[in-house]
């Protein structure tokens, strides 16, 4: 069940919550984590309005805010990869552009990852608060077993 572990990550303290989790994985069986850290698209287009609003070149500015955003990511990233990788667990990094709950299924699906581990804000509407928008998003809708690490419920210890 847990052999190919995608990990979604939005560098949050929940996130490393989540971390702590799928390190201690491997004990049950996890031989590969996709750690998947998503630019979200909507942030960046009502940035890109902004900016078209007060004359900038809105085509110009989303390519950099890509590019910045995407080096930003890889450079959060490889600090995870290494401590996974030091957890003794074959590890892949994929920076993707889009709506986050979204794109983590879509990954999860291209990459043949049989769970998904995530962090879980409780931030959002009514509705969400337990869980959170993106990963009440995923729970309703994912294929495969999805663990969800709440903000309060584990001290992220090792």
């Amino acid at each position: 069940m847990f052999e190919k572990v995608l990990f979604p990550t939005d560098f949050s303290e929940v996130s490393k919550k989540a971390l702590n989790y799928v390190k201690r994985l491997k004990s049950a069986g996890v031989k590969q984590v996709i750690v998947l850290r998503v630019i979200n698209e909507r942030k960046i287009e009502c940035i890109c309005q902004g900016a078209a609003w007060c004359g900038v070149d809105a085509v110009e500015f989303v390519r950099q805010a890509y590019q910045n955003l995407t080096e930003e990511a890889q450079k959060e990233l490889n600090p995870i990869e290494s401590e996974l990788k030091a957890a003794g667990l074959d590890v892949r990094v994929k920076v993707a552009r889009g709506v986050p709950q979204t794109k983590i299924l879509e990954v999860a699906e291209e990459e043949g990852a049989t769970s998904i581990v995530l962090g879980s804000h409780g931030r959002g509407n009514l509705s969400t608060a337990l869980l959170g928008s993106v990963s009440g998003y995923v729970i309703q809708r994912s294929k495969i077993p999805v663990v969800v690490i709440k903000r309060d419920s584990i001290d992220g210890a090792d």
